[in-house]
């Protein structure tokens, strides 16, 4: 008797705490949101700029977009921010993959953050110099063969995109390239179109006009199919590297223990949003696609990147300090 006692009381507890987050979930937003991101300029902020304007209008509650420096900082910030839906994050792999680079990062890429959706991807193309005798990369792979440590490609700060995508390309096509670290990706372009350096995996939006000049040329593409972002351009893997992909990709997260009723009507409004036409095409246009992602699919991308990326930073001994 008394066992039933308890599982009838067990029941309404739950019903109780499913009324609830409900309750809770048709309330928010009643004050606006805050989408925390990493940096007052570039890519990210973008990202998280266009992001707001599509979800002030149907969240009734303007979204702000809070840019700070810091890096580690700004992703501790919001792990430890109320997790109520009030204080979001946008950002990409650096965050995830920071532990990788530096010790005592202050926060858990998984167990602090709730993913909400992937947002966007963002390819590298792999462009080289007018003056380096290749125009595949079948080509390239066997010059840098023939000539072992003499080539050289320019990358961004340690844990860029365009480094692991210039790391991953050595481990998986067997070639010894010499890195050339640059502070940003202009003086590396610069550079590169100046013949300092011979090669580089770029964005499509930094290098586009540069290869329609003809002041560089593009080999392939770093997604794991051909992207309307640079047409006619085969991926890497199709040129002979079975199996390499490596790009950029930006998403949404909360705090752990965020109401799930709350992140799931925030993952349906974002990806309502970033499927308008005018947002893909805007996104299109500064070289990024739409992905507009579920929560778990977000959540398994992280977690394949810790895993692999994760252990091609060891590999490589990438430092962040």
């Amino acid at each position: 008797m008394l066992s039933r006692v308890c599982q009838v009381a067990l029941c309404l507890v739950a019903l109780s705490c499913a009324a609830s987050a409900l309750a809770q979930a048709q309330a928010y937003p009643s004050r606006p949101v805050r989408m925390v991101v990493s940096g007052v300029a570039g890519s990210s902020n973008f990202a998280a700029r266009l992001i707001a304007q599509g979800l002030t209008g149907s969240l009734g509650q303007q979204v702000i977009v809070d840019g700070r420096e810091g890096g580690a900082l700004v992703n501790e910030f919001v792990a430890k921010a109320p997790p109520d839906g009030y204080t979001l994050l946008l950002n990409g792999s650096a965050m995830w993959l920071l532990p990788f680079m530096r010790n005592n990062v202050p926060y858990d890429p998984v167990r602090d953050f709730a993913p909400i959706t992937l947002a966007i991807s963002t390819p590298n193309m792999l462009v080289v110099h007018p003056s380096v005798p290749v125009k595949s990369v079948r080509e390239l792979i066997a010059l840098a063969k023939a000539r072992p440590g003499e080539l050289n490609c320019a990358t961004g700060n340690a844990g860029t995109s365009n480094q692991l995508a210039a790391e991953l390309f050595k481990v998986t096509a067997h070639v010894d390239i010499m890195r050339i670290p640059y502070k940003g990706g202009g003086p590396a372009i610069n550079d590169l179109i100046g013949g300092q350096v011979q090669l580089m995996f770029a964005s499509a939006s930094s290098v586009d006009q540069h290869v329609k000049s003809h002041r560089l040329r593009a080999l392939a593409v770093t997604s794991a199919k051909p992207t309307p972002l640079v047409p006619g351009l085969p991926t890497v893997a199709e040129s002979g590297v079975p199996g390499y992909v490596s790009v950029a990709i930006f998403g949404v997260m909360a705090p752990a223990k965020t109401p799930t009723a709350i992140t799931d009507k925030l993952n349906a409004e974002i990806v309502r949003a970033l499927n308008q036409r005018e947002m893909r095409e805007r996104f299109f246009a500064s070289g990024s696609e739409v992905v507009a992602s579920s929560a778990q699919e977000f959540d398994a991308a992280i977690k394949e990147e810790m895993s692999k990326l994760g252990k091609l930073i060891k590999d490589a001994g990438i430092r962040d300090e």
